[in-house]
């Protein structure tokens, strides 16, 4: 059964220094932690804080794609969790078609809050999880089934402290492009 959630926070699991997307089923009180990387926790906090760019970000570029296909994406779908990595599902809708690409939740969670698209995760996996959110609301005490991810480390905290940190970047402190 699908439930539909909802993004409640992003904050930092302090056991891993790892950036963490909170997920709230949106008629109830279930939490769902996913374990996300750098790059995906940047995008979402971006536009949870509706941070404008001049030229679209990768996650803009596929909502507009989709839309000048003709597409829109319908939902996002978290389907299962396999060996600690979770997967999600983007159900786009282009006329009377109906196609399901499958994608990293990250991925798919920071273009549904572009695209205005509805979240749904399976139920058990909101029935499997376990969550402890501390008082200051700045770090998370997570347990859940072996710190289950969908790909990434970084070492920053929740949505504000990830905005200033994005605000402080030099292009250098990315490094070198080397393909």
């Amino acid at each position: 059964m699908l439930v539909e959630v909802k993004v409640q926070s992003l904050g930092m699991d302090r056991s891993s220094n790892t950036p963490v997307l909170i997920l709230q089923e949106v008629d109830g009180e279930r939490l769902l932690p996913i374990w996300i990387g750098p790059g995906e926790a940047s995008a979402i906090a971006m536009q949870l804080a509706d941070m404008q760019f001049s030229r679209p970000l990768t996650h803009d570029l596929l909502a507009s794609v989709l839309s000048g296909l003709g597409g829109k994406l319908q939902r996002v779908v978290i389907t299962r969790v396999t060996d600690s990595t979770y997967y999600a599902a983007l159900v786009i809708e282009r006329g009377e078609d109906h196609i399901s690409v499958d994608a990293r939740p990250s991925d798919s969670i920071a273009v549904a809050l572009r695209a205005d698209a509805r979240i749904f995760a399976e139920d058990d996996l909101l029935e499997r999880a376990s969550i402890e959110i501390q008082e200051d609301s700045t770090s998370f005490s997570l347990e859940s089934s072996g710190g289950e991810s969908d790909g990434g480390t970084a070492p920053f905290a929740n949505a504000d402290e990830l905005n200033e940190y994005l605000r402080q970047l030099n292009p250098e402190d990315f490094g070198r492009f080397s393909p």
